[in-house]
């Protein structure tokens, strides 16, 4: 009868040895996987991406606006708008509307996904893809342009589409500028390979 209590009470002995030692094996097993991860080094990407956002100085729903020598006025707004490195009057805008109102009651309006709006030079270089709807009913269309800021002068820096009056048109170029030939008077002009489908109005359509 004394055998089985042997057993029993080695058993219990080893068992006291080996779950400690099993224990510890496995806490220095979790210790050891724990200190391949370095928190320090997610701590530094942490705090450079803190330090970039921090650092930008973005400014949202910017309005700008300027009257030229000839009295037409200039309004420009944006989504946000970043001012350039090293530069007190260069912004870097995005999703960019713009108005020009001419004394003589014309209009145009801008729309642009980018623009650099430079008050040094003072003009406005737009990119991005370009969008212009006149008051005389003509939509144009063009990868870029530059307007100035003190004087009434739109110029593409491309090819442009257009659809109006007389039908949809495409040229080399495309300008906005005050006539030297009549005073208060703005010329649209297209230039460059102009090629133009004329569309006449049908019978019933307004005149």
């Amino acid at each position: 009868m004394a055998r089985p209590n042997n057993r029993y009470s080695r058993l219990v002995s080893w068992l006291k040895v080996l779950l400690p030692v099993t224990a510890l094996a496995l806490l220095s097993t979790m210790f050891l996987i724990s200190k391949s991860i370095d928190p320090t080094r997610s701590l530094t990407y942490a705090r450079i991406n803190l330090e970039e956002l921090t650092g930008e100085q973005r400014i949202s729903g910017p309005r700008f606006s300027s009257v030229t020598e000839d009295g037409a006025a200039i309004t420009f707004s944006a989504e946000s708008a970043v001012p350039e490195m090293g530069t007190s009057n260069r912004f870097t805008a995005k999703t960019l509307a713009a108005r020009i109102e001419t004394p003589d009651g014309a209009a145009v309006d801008i729309d642009a996904a980018m623009a650099v709006i430079d008050g040094g030079t003072k003009t406005v270089d737009l990119s991005g893809g370009v969008t212009l709807v006149t008051s005389t009913d003509y939509r144009i269309q063009s990868d870029g342009l530059t307007t100035a800021l003190d004087a009434t002068h739109v110029e593409t820096t491309g090819s442009v589409k257009a659809d109006g009056p007389m039908g949809h048109l495409t040229a080399g170029h495309a300008e906005i500028t005050r006539s030297d030939a009549e005073e208060g008077a703005y010329l649209l002009v297209f230039k460059g390979g102009v090629k133009l489908i004329y569309q006449p109005k049908t019978e019933g359509e307004e005149k």
